[in-house]
């Protein structure tokens, strides 16, 4: 892998995510690969395979401007853009969905599959009707790899009746995929026994001015609403401009930073341990079981893994501490169990990601539910082989959903 640079040609097939951030999560600097591509498309311009590749390289670097416009020039040439499947077999070709736009806003599925004898078929469908205008490859099974969001509503409303008389099985149906909403989320999840979902509220910047200014009151404008409160732009991802505010002159200073349209607010619930740690947890729901991604542990109550310091040569003792509830989840799942099975059975999602911790008294705190979470196993070998088998068994998981999903559909015979 840390050869792919050479590997590039002009002729090169389409890479996909999983082996950039491959290299981006062992430190190595991608802009060499950059320049060599930028090299490339000097010679071969119209080269869509190409000018995919450097979208992803860019906007992993960190320009996310260079990286959608090249990923537009791409899809003017073509909107389909295939991974075979490592041996050239495919067990199953899978068609997967896809939203024009930044890397987080579709399912990653080529980041989980990663050496998988399966071919991963990318379609990226128009912003607007018609959704489809490439004509659609021949698959065995459709995935919905978009995410919800106020701008994507139109397409996943058009592919909820488009998709109801697929030809073949369809994984996450559009129609549930609202639910990964944090307002609606958390108006489903907070009544169910075992679960912390903090309500959340959908703000206008107005409306948080008027907090910010003292002209209405948080707690009986927002029922159960209290300082400290997270508040966060409603697109955002991976924690970008998510804020714990404490006051409402802090939330004043909020807002001089962070200036959009609309904002989700929520309590902030203290989930630190006795040791003062914070500990989150990213579990995969496959058709309902529950399996472990990671667990990440910081003195920041705003965890992410890659800023958790869980790679860190000082960090043995959290990667200890990983390891144990990676390799003894059932534990987890005793405590959770029916909580995980309520998720479930409440938002429909064949494949759902599930970022989570546990609070003081033992619920099951809810920071997000979603489609789209990266979910890997790209980690360095020599810091974290107890991740290979818990990973193995998502991918075997994922698998064997779709290959039952294949033979139970019914064929055209039976449809006649």
């Amino acid at each position: 892998m840390n050869n792919i640079s050479d590997n590039l040609t002009p002729t090169s097939r389409f890479l996909g995510l999983a082996p950039f951030l491959r290299l981006s999560l062992d430190d190595q600097d991608l802009m060499p690969i950059a320049q060599n591509i930028f090299q490339q498309l000097e010679e071969d311009s119209a080269n869509p395979e190409l000018l995919m590749n450097l979208s992803m390289v860019m906007q992993i670097l960190g320009d996310p401007k260079v990286g959608l416009e090249l990923q537009k020039q791409a899809l003017l040439l073509k909107r389909t853009y295939v991974i075979p499947s490592v041996t050239g077999k495919a067990k199953y070709r899978l068609l997967l969905l896809m939203a024009p736009g930044d890397i987080a806003e579709n399912t990653p599925l080529d980041c989980l599959m990663e050496g998988e004898e399966v071919e991963l078929i990318f379609y990226y469908l128009s912003e607007e009707a018609p959704w489809f205008i490439d004509p659609i490859p021949e698959h065995d099974v459709a995935m919905v790899g978009v995410c919800e969001s106020a701008h994507h509503k139109p397409m996943l409303e058009a592919l909820t009746e488009t998709l109801r008389h697929w030809q073949v099985p369809v994984i996450n149906a559009p129609e549930y995929i609202g639910v990964t909403d944090r307002t609606c989320a958390s108006r489903l999840l907070n009544p169910v026994p075992g679960i912390e979902a903090p309500m959340t509220f959908l703000l206008e910047r107005t409306s948080l001015a008027e907090l910010a200014a003292g002209e209405t009151v948080l707690s009986e404008k927002y029922e159960g609403v209290r300082f400290p409160i997270l508040v966060r732009p409603r697109d955002s991802h991976a924690g970008r401009d998510l804020e714990k505010v404490e006051s409402t002159e802090a939330l004043a200073q909020y807002l001089e930073k962070v200036e959009t349209d609309e904002y989700f607010l929520c309590n902030f619930i203290d989930y630190s341990d006795e040791q003062g740690d914070f500990k989150k947890f990213r579990i995969v729901l496959v058709e309902g079981n529950a399996y472990i991604c990671h667990k990440a542990t910081s003195k920041h109550w705003m965890i992410h893994y890659v800023n958790a310091g869980m790679l860190d040569e000082e960090a043995e003792i959290k990667r200890q501490d990983e390891a144990y509830s990676m390799m003894h989840f059932n534990e987890f799942i005793e405590r959770h169990g029916d909580a995980l099975k309520s998720i479930y059975e409440k938002t429909k999602m064949d494949y759902l990601g599930i970022d989570c911790a546990e609070t003081k008294d033992g619920q099951l705190l809810i920071f997000e539910i979603d489609h789209v979470m990266v979910v890997h196993g790209m980690d360095p070998v020599d810091k974290f082989a107890y991740k290979l088998q818990p990973t193995q068994k998502i991918k075997d998981a994922f698998n064997t959903m779709v290959e039952n999903k294949i033979k139970a559909f019914p064929s055209d015979e039976n449809n006649s």
